[in-house]
């Protein structure tokens, strides 16, 4: 059974940085990639940022780049996002997902992390 769980989210003052973590288990050798999306009460899921598992390409939403970092540890099975530079609008629900195929929705998700970002 594929679990997924986030860890890292709380409270930063804008301009802080915070790093979130996604522990897999199940199925963790046949990722084909994993990202990190959040949502705000009442909008929809929004991208953030994907990596490739074996290959470490990395792709990021235009609202982040320059400011986040995804990156993955192989052998732990497990997803980072650093962010740094935060604003209060990153003040979100942030989801990790994992998927076997190269393309379409994302698979499985986890339960979500809040991180806040005060002003």
């Amino acid at each position: 059974q594929v679990q997924l769980v986030e860890s890292g989210g709380g409270l930063v003052q804008a301009g802080g940085s915070l790093s979130l973590s996604c522990a897999a288990s199940g199925r963790t050798g046949s990722w084909y990639r994993m990202a990190w999306f959040r949502q705000a009460p009442g909008k929809e899921r929004e991208f953030v940022a994907q990596i490739t598992w074996w290959s470490g390409i990395t792709a990021y939403a235009d609202s982040v780049k320059g400011r986040f970092t995804v990156s993955r540890d192989s052998a732990k099975s497990t997803l980072h996002l650093q962010m740094s530079s935060l604003k209060p609008e990153d003040t979100d629900v942030y989801y990790c997902a994992a998927d076997q195929r190269s393309y379409g929705e994302y698979t499985y998700w986890g339960q979500g992390t809040q991180v806040t970002v005060a002003s």
